[in-house]
């Protein structure tokens, strides 16, 4: 059963590969973006680590790179998590994750990694599952499709420019579990490869929240804080996109830092980080866990894994022109932030 899903999908998958090549060195900024969410969330809903969903759409992402011109691959890694029950036993569930890596090279051997997490929420308790949080329905193209849209479309639109640092584009698996795949692509890294990693970028719910965010790490010397967190704040300004940076109201993640995502495992090994995501640090808990203001669409401020919330249809008819606007958005600021890191030879058009 499984391997005719398998096939099934890889034919559905390799039918956008042919067509969206064709488009992508006209295509105004954020179209490749949209279009990959789209797909991604449409036909990998359920994307659990481990399961089939997760599998397939690491294949896709791989072909993706593979019609690019990018030597790609997957690394497969074995974790686990917790699982609470009702009686609140706790059980081990034992998963096998796939990170999908591609490699744009530099003229040396340092590096910008440019990662989205392709997983979606797996219910990590029976009332996880009873209040329809995560689960096979899940299609999650704010956590995370469009994450890994404007990742892809970043690789599409680089493939050809020549640059000084190499960059790396990773869509890592078993974030939702607790940050396994980032843990493992870390523990991989040789001691002169994290050295020679001057940024990791980490793309993550872009769509939902009330504006973006461009947070730095807490280890991030405030120089590179300056040429990338600043940097992109100032682009998007010019460029009248809302945009912000942590105001620092909770002590646990002081000002100008993010939480919560799978730029804290290379944070704690500084290595600078720069996290990108759209939310509202100023409401709630001010933990930046309150993406927007409570309204009846959205009466927690929040589509946090569930699965109606978090879906084409609904955040199509709640929040109109949103998906394709942050896409668009988003490119625009990281296009000519990552041309100046990693020192291109030619620009492309950022408007």
């Amino acid at each position: 059963m499984f391997w005719a899903l398998r096939r099934c999908m890889t034919a559905l998958a390799l039918g956008v590969c042919i067509s969206l090549p064709a488009h992508a060195a006209t295509a105004s900024l954020g179209t490749i973006a949209n279009t990959q969410a789209r797909y991604i969330a449409t036909y990998f809903p359920g994307r659990i680590t481990g399961t089939p969903a997760e599998m397939l759409s690491a294949d896709y992402i791989r072909q993706q790179f593979s019609q690019m011109g990018y030597q790609s691959d997957i690394r497969t890694f074995s974790s686990r998590y917790i699982y609470t029950t009702k009686d609140n036993r706790q059980n081990w569930h034992n998963v096998q994750g796939s990170t999908v890596i591609a490699a744009h090279e530099g003229k040396s051997n340092q590096q910008i990694i440019i990662m989205a997490h392709l997983d979606t929420y797996a219910p990590h308790s029976d009332s996880d599952v009873e209040k329809n949080l995560g689960g096979l329905t899940l299609q999650g193209i704010d956590d995370n499709a469009m994450g890994l849209g404007v990742m892809l479309e970043l690789a599409e639109r680089f493939k050809n420019i020549p640059t000084q640092y190499g960059i790396r584009f990773i869509a890592t698996s078993g974030e939702e579990e607790g940050k396994l795949g980032a843990e493992n692509l870390l523990k991989r890294m040789s001691s002169a490869e994290q050295k020679n990693t001057l940024l990791v970028i980490n793309l993550d719910n872009l769509v939902v929240g009330d504006k973006l965010y461009f947070n730095s790490g807490v280890k991030t010397p405030a120089s590179v804080r300056k040429l990338t967190r600043d940097r992109a704040l100032t682009l998007a300004h010019s460029r009248g996109i809302a945009a912000a940076t942590n105001p620092g109201l909770n002590p646990q993640y002081p000002q100008g830092t993010g939480c919560c995502n799978d730029a804290e495992v290379f944070d704690k090994a500084g290595i600078p980080v720069l996290s990108v995501e759209a939310t509202n640090w100023s409401l709630g808990k001010k933990d930046g866990f309150q993406q927007r203001a409570k309204t009846a669409s959205f009466p927690d401020g929040t589509s946090w894994h569930n699965a109606h919330l978090d879906s084409l249809q609904y955040l199509d008819k709640a929040l109109p022109g949103r998906i394709e606007r942050r896409g668009h958005d988003v490119v625009r600021v990281m296009m000519p932030l990552v041309q100046e890191l990693a020192k291109a030879e030619k620009k492309t058009s950022s408007k």
